[in-house]
């Protein structure tokens, strides 16, 4: 069974992907993951806060001690590995030369400010791509829609100006027009959408009276990334990665179906632990070998939108699931 994927111009040897996660963290994590066939691995990301906080610290040890001492600058604290963006770079460079798989390292921010340079050095420590996830929750709520959707072209350009390996886009769906706007990132350089992003939503306790903004694991919801998937995957040229909701090789299978490139997980991979990897991989092969197909090539996109339009996917498929609702759960007489 032929298992090989391609994403963002890079051959896979299977479409599974490790996402950002605590089990990328560390090189003996991305080894253990590689061991199970993954295609490739994405590890956590560096934040801009993170970068922004070591720049300002440099910065004014710099000007607190240069001043004294035409020398100071020797006594300056060497950026080395007690720093997380520099222990970042080491980690590109160190699970890139560990494992034979693609690793693709994640930025994080919300500006195209002087932060995005450090793509380059991302590339040069051994990156085989870039991933940006822009996590970008307008404060105000009447900023214009068009400004809050700019920023996500400007830092895309920004980085694409300074790198040469893939870059691509990790994507909220909350879009006024989702699908135009992946056709705008397409257009404007981005070698691969991922869809999509989650955000960690805040909450309420009523008993305790407090907000808190606690973490939990996806769950396997999928509908969503699979639906918008299928739309775009006739309008844009760039590679398609989902994530979200995937437990099982249904839901890998259903997402290649979809028309995904790849098929990314971390929650499936933390609840049931790394070697889950080889348990989706193959009950992939095992779902193709029954249904007849030879390669991931002849599953991808099987079911997505066509250009003519597939009824399911709108308003047509709406209504025909709140008449199956309406049949299912109607009161008995």
């Amino acid at each position: 069974m032929d298992l090989h994927a391609q994403y963002l111009g890079l051959t896979l040897r299977s479409p599974l992907v490790a996402s950002a996660g605590p089990l990328t963290a560390t090189v003996a994590g991305v080894e253990r993951l590689a061991a199970t066939g993954v295609g490739a691995v994405v590890l956590p990301s560096l934040f801009e806060e993170q970068l922004r906080a070591e720049a300002d610290r440099d910065a004014s040890l710099a000007e607190a001690n240069t001043d004294s001492n035409p020398e100071a600058s020797g006594y300056l604290p060497d950026p080395g590995a007690e720093h997380w963006p520099h222990r970042y770079l080491d980690l590109v460079s160190r699970a890139a030369g560990a494992v034979d798989i693609p690793v693709i390292a994640s930025l994080n921010g919300v500006s195209a400010g002087g932060w995005t340079d450090y793509a380059a050095a991302i590339e040069q420590a051994g990156a085989a791509a870039i991933e940006l996830n822009i996590y970008y929750l307008p404060g105000d709520p009447l900023i214009p829609s068009r400004d809050a959707e700019r920023r996500y072209t400007e830092i895309l350009t920004t980085v694409k100006a300074v790198v040469s390996i893939p870059v691509a886009m990790k994507l909220t769906p909350y879009f006024s027009s989702f699908g135009e706007m992946a056709v705008v990132l397409d257009h404007a350089g981005a070698n691969g959408l991922v869809m999509f992003n989650r955000f960690m939503q805040t909450d309420i306790d009523p008993e305790s009276f407090t907000v808190s903004g606690g973490f939990r694991l996806s769950t396997p919801e999928a509908a969503l990334p699979r639906a918008w998937i299928s739309r775009v995957r006739g309008l844009v040229r760039c590679s398609l990665a989902a994530s979200t909701g995937v437990d099982t090789p249904a839901d890998v299978a259903a997402y290649l179906l979809a028309g995904a490139d790849v098929v990314m997980t971390t929650s499936s991979l933390l609840r049931h632990g790394p070697e889950h990897a080889r348990f989706l991989l193959s009950g992939l092969s095992s779902w193709m070998e029954r249904k007849g197909f030879k390669s991931v090539g002849d599953v991808r996109g099987l079911l997505a939108k066509s250009a003519e339009g597939e009824p399911a996917f709108g308003r047509t498929g709406y209504l025909s699931a709140i008449e199956q609702a309406t049949h299912a759960y109607a009161p008995r007489r």
